[in-house]
């Protein structure tokens, strides 16, 4: 009987966490990207601005947002605390890691993993539009050479 039991209390916790799951399940939709709202990047003097997608960039939990770095931009030596997937909309970004530079051009995609020291910017051709999204807070912590 307790087996039994155990079993419908188990049965009955999937259940209800599944309609939680689901009741988060929402339309994400930005068909008129002028809607959006931009904000400088602390710090960058405008060469870095943003707009949040969904949740906070730099609010707690997860985000998605569209990033623009000016033209001729370089992060210098850092590295992020977690994992962030990016994909390259418009202009060519960059990455150097280990001393070996990769251009990414629009259309492309990368993923760093966390903790992985690199530099990174836009190319001094065009203005760069990049998408990217974490599971918490972006962070971009100083690295040294």
């Amino acid at each position: 009987m307790k087996a039994l039991h155990a079993l419908f209390t188990g049965l009955t916790l999937v259940t209800l966490a599944g309609a939680a799951l689901a009741a988060n399940d929402r339309l994400v939709s930005v068909p008129d990207s002028t809607t959006l709202k931009w904000q400088d990047v602390p710090g960058t003097q405008g060469v870095v601005s943003f707009a949040n997608v969904e949740g906070e960039l730099f609010g707690n939990g997860p985000y998605s947002a569209f990033v623009k770095f000016r033209k001729g931009t370089d992060n210098g030596l850092h590295m992020h605390s977690q994992t962030l997937p990016t994909v390259v909309l418009s202009g060519t970004f960059y990455a150097v890691i280990d001393g070996k530079r990769t251009e990414y051009p629009a259309g492309a995609y990368y993923q760093l993993p966390a903790k992985l020291v690199h530099q990174s910017g836009c190319t001094a051709v065009a203005d760069c539009l990049l998408f990217q999204y974490q599971a918490d807070a972006f962070d971009l912590v100083p690295a040294k050479g």
